[in-house]
């Protein structure tokens, strides 16, 4: 009976005191939560019950264990095996901790800033700084699960004596992966790019999606994703609409016939500028930058409070004034002329004056020669 009992009542106890003590925490993360509810932290934490018991499950079963008195023959598999269950359990609460806390970080900042270029930069490296605690908890996590096997902790001298000539073979073989992992500080902490940023890439128009160590995610205006390395916007230039502040001026550019109405145009692009919701107001001019033998080059000039809306004011210009030139003006419009070429008349024959010859046809340098 007593070797029943034991087993029953160290595992049964173990896992009823973590159900307890996890019940008592989420109340009092929940109470907190509600007396400040102007802080996420309370509310995000309460993510991390099920980590927090598992660890405490774990801890309290590897150290009683002993007591239990059960398969004593693979008492040591066991203990190991509780051993590995609490570092991952461990690693993974404080991942869940640290985003809690960087989160609930960047809400508040978020409120009580309004500048969303700023908020954007911090949002941007708090989410660097996030992967890279995640990087180092997991890494430091797999190598205390490692040395928890004999063989590993035997190793650990040799392994240290020989880590200067692994670094170096490391370093050379992983430098493409070591230039994107710099290049990631340098894009979070050196303010060059950030989430939620208008740029144009490679020809392609997008927004900065996110931010890893390692590469960048572009999502284009089709809904397309674009997975560009770090190391691309410190090495190429590249177009950032949103720098220096998110207002933005537009061109719309037309090709028109010499005899276009430029003063009835402007008035019509005012007129429609005052009805377009995403102008800002700013600015608007319309003026002849260029000229061909065939054509006239007209240049609209708009602006707009941020990229998204100088988009829309662009192609709303663009579609109008041309709707309205081929209503009201028509000639305005280029054309192309198909006709061929009419035929050169033929001269006619200039009269000898001194004799009765036949005169010779005239040329093009002038009349016929006698």
């Amino acid at each position: 009976m007593e070797n029943v009992l034991r087993p029953l009542i160290v595992i049964g106890g173990s896992v009823v005191l973590t159900l307890l003590v996890g019940w008592a925490v989420d109340r009092l993360l929940q109470r907190a939560d509600r007396r400040h509810h102007e802080t996420p932290l309370w509310g995000l934490l309460r993510r991390c019950r099920f980590p927090y018991q598992l660890v405490l499950c774990a801890a309290l079963l590897r150290g009683s264990y002993a007591q239990a008195e059960l398969a004593r023959e693979h008492s040591a598999a066991i203990g190991q095996l509780l051993s590995l269950v609490l570092i991952g359990a461990t690693a993974w609460l404080l991942m869940r901790i640290s985003t809690a806390v960087v989160e609930s970080s960047y809400a508040r900042y978020a409120n009580q800033h309004q500048d969303a270029e700023r908020v954007r930069r911090v949002r941007t490296q708090i989410t660097l700084i996030q992967r890279i605690v995640t990087a180092v908890v997991g890494v430091l996590a797999v190598a205390a699960m490692l040395l928890t096997f004999p063989a590993f902790r035997a190793a650990g001298a040799s392994l240290l004596a020989s880590a200067g000539i692994v670094g170096i073979v490391a370093g050379v073989a992983a430098q493409s992966t070591l230039g994107n992992l710099f290049a990631g500080f340098q894009i979070a902490f050196g303010d060059m790019v950030r989430i939620g940023d208008t740029v144009v890439v490679d020809g392609e128009w997008g927004t900065i999606e996110e931010v890893t160590l390692t590469y960048l995610s572009v999502r284009t205006w089709d809904e397309r994703r674009i997975t560009m390395p770090v190391s691309y916007f410190t090495s190429q230039p590249f177009e950032n609409w949103s720098r220096g502040g998110a207002q933005m001026t537009g061109a719309v550019y037309f090709h028109l016939d010499h005899s276009a109405p430029m003063d009835a145009m402007r008035e019509k692009l005012q007129a429609i500028l005052l009805e377009c919701p995403a102008w800002d107001g700013r600015k608007w001019a319309l003026a002849v930058t260029d000229t061909t033998p065939s054509t006239l080059q007209v240049r609209a000039v708009v602006s707009a409070k941020n990229s998204d809306d100088i988009w829309t004011v662009r192609v709303t210009v663009r579609e109008q004034l041309i709707r309205w030139l081929a209503d009201e003006h028509p000639y305005a419009l280029p054309r192309v002329n198909t006709m061929a070429a009419a035929p050169a008349p033929e001269a006619e024959a200039v009269p000898s004056p001194r004799d009765g010859r036949p005169p010779r046809k005239a040329t093009a340098d002038g009349p016929g020669q006698l």
